[in-house]
């Protein structure tokens, strides 16, 4: 074990202090039981900062830290892309997409889509991400957390998953949401310094003693290549980042899918106490993703020049942490695990809500609300039980998990976003003509993986996108049904955003061109 008694000890008081803050946080006022609202929503009580931290607790996780940190050793900076272009993301999310949903009063996204076009919508989608939770998220960030705990502590891989699960469950089941959301901004000020930390000693370390910014300055010149945002095509790398494209083309519904139409990451701005307090949230993670790269993707980088000769590039946050001292070892530990559970007990409650909401509730046969709460608890528990029992044979044989993942959930994201997009914006749009979009984007996406296999799976995000668009559209007007009786009244919707909301979006702009022109 490489973990000193010292580590061990700052990683004990780490669990038993979040387990007790998430039971303090989540205890009811006497002679009130949780409903549903309570436990999948937090009340619609979550303020701002809540809100912010929750959504980076929720996304970086294993398949960030170790995925991207191992994409950094083989790729270089121009990994970073998926945080940096996230964060201007999230921003149009906050300003377009929210209000709508916050209008709607809505738990889940196919929730909404059944409101927009009817219950098959909501049902095929319910499913379909219940699939992707299960069987792509949910494994990735077991799968991912444990072989790290088994690169630092030496613990079996099959124990890792079930103390990450055991510890998930622990802090998380009895609260829900709330539980989540506010102890995550524990885990985030762990993820954040610890990150840093470790970035700095491995930059401190490359500079033989002489500070992080001689370190910084050794690592471009002795890995200039690595410092690429921009991939030519030349670039053995080419087709995992297709150069421009990253910037105008697949990324975009990559990204908006992830952040404005999925489930286990819009949970939390549903829960917020109202529609500022929600932007802000937005606003303030938006400014934590720009930070990121340097807490996931530079150690990777860092890596090549310190551990040059790892068996697979997602072995490089890990060994790294082998280097720090004792004690501080125990707290990036600590932070590892952090993200790793917040983001299992973030996955595992979206799951929860999505099945109980969606599919089990029948508003013909109503149930009590603590029977939905009960229900919900039940579905987190087996969902996890089940990730587990199928990680290794779905992800122990790839090197590069967090592109596996990108790739695999590429199939299916450009028909979500047209789903949404028109569903949102365009009042004609027709239920046959959404469902065309969302089914068309698997099988458009599976033939020209086979078709056009040299195709960049970016472009073919891209490329996939405005054919389920141009599908959608014309399945629509040829049932020309006019304006569906269910369409969005953007009249009745309040898209005017705070001032302070608008002063972020032009600053996380000007931040992005600076970062983009600087390592082009």
């Amino acid at each position: 074990m490489n973990l000193s008694t010292l580590d061990i000890s700052v990683f004990i008081v780490y669990v038993v202090a979040l387990i007790a803050i998430a039971y303090l946080v989540s205890r009811e006022k006497a002679g009130h039981e949780k409903n549903a609202n309570d436990y999948f929503l937090a009340g619609n009580s979550l303020p701002w900062w809540a809100i912010g931290a929750s959504l980076i607790a929720a996304n970086i996780s294993a398949e960030q830290i170790i995925g991207m940190s191992g994409s950094g050793y083989k790729i270089g900076l121009a990994i970073a892309s998926y945080e940096w272009m996230a964060a201007i993301t999230l921003m149009i999310v906050g300003k377009y997409f929210l209000p709508i949903f916050l209008e709607r009063k809505i738990y889940t996204m196919p929730q909404f889509l059944e409101q927009r076009f009817d219950s098959r919508v909501r049902t095929v989608m319910a499913i379909f991400w219940l699939g992707v939770y299960v069987f792509v998220n949910l494994t990735a960030i077991l799968w991912l957390g444990a072989l790290a705990i088994n690169t630092i502590t030496g613990f079996d891989v099959t124990y890792g998953m079930i103390f990450l699960g055991i510890f998930s469950v622990a802090y998380s089941l009895y609260g829900g949401l709330k539980a989540v959301a506010y102890t995550d901004i524990i885990q985030v000020v762990l993820l954040i310094f610890g990150g840093l930390f470790l970035s700095y000693t491995a930059l401190d370390l490359i500079g033989g003693g002489q500070g992080i910014v001689h370190g910084f300055s050794s690592l471009i010149a002795q890995a200039p290549e690595k410092f690429d945002m921009i991939l030519s095509p030349e670039s053995e790398h080419y087709a995992d980042l297709p150069g421009i494209s990253v910037l105008v083309g697949g990324m975009w519904v990559m990204n908006l899918s992830y952040w404005g139409f999925n489930q286990y990451i819009i949970q939390r701005t549903l829960a917020a106490k109202n529609l500022r307090e929600g932007q802000k949230g937005i606003a303030f993670a938006a400014f934590i993703k720009l930070l990121m790269p340097i807490i996931v993707v530079l150690p990777g980088i860092a890596a090549v020049l310190l551990i040059p000769d790892l068996g697979k590039p997602d072995q490089a946050y890990p060994e790294l942490m082998n280097l720090m001292p004792s004690g501080l070892k125990g707290l990036v530990f600590a932070a590892l695990v952090a993200a790793i559970v917040s983001s299992l007990a973030s996955m595992t409650n979206s799951v929860a809500t999505i099945f109980t909401m969606d599919l089990y509730k029948n508003e013909n046969n109503p149930k009590s609300e603590e029977h939905y709460v009960t229900v919900g608890r039940a579905v987190s528990l087996i969902a996890l039980i089940i990730a587990m029992f199928v990680a290794q044979p779905l992800l122990g044989q790839f090197d590069q998990a967090f592109q596996y993942i990108q790739e695999f959930t590429g199939f299916f994201t450009p028909g979500i976003v047209v789903l949404f997009l028109l569903g949102m914006f365009w009042k004609k749009t027709t239920a046959n003509g959404g469902l065309s979009a969302a089914i068309g984007s698997a099988v458009l996406s599976f033939a020209l993986k086979m078709l056009w296999p040299e195709l960049p799976f970016m472009d073919r995000v891209g490329l996939v996108f405005v054919l389920c668009l141009v599908l959608a559209i014309i399945v629509s007007l040829i049932e020309n049904k006019g304006h569906h009786k269910h369409a969005v009244d953007l009249k009745g919707i309040n898209f005017k955003s705070s001032k302070g909301f608008n002063i972020s979006t032009v600053a996380v702009s000007l931040i992005l061109v600076g970062f983009y022109t600087t390592w082009w």
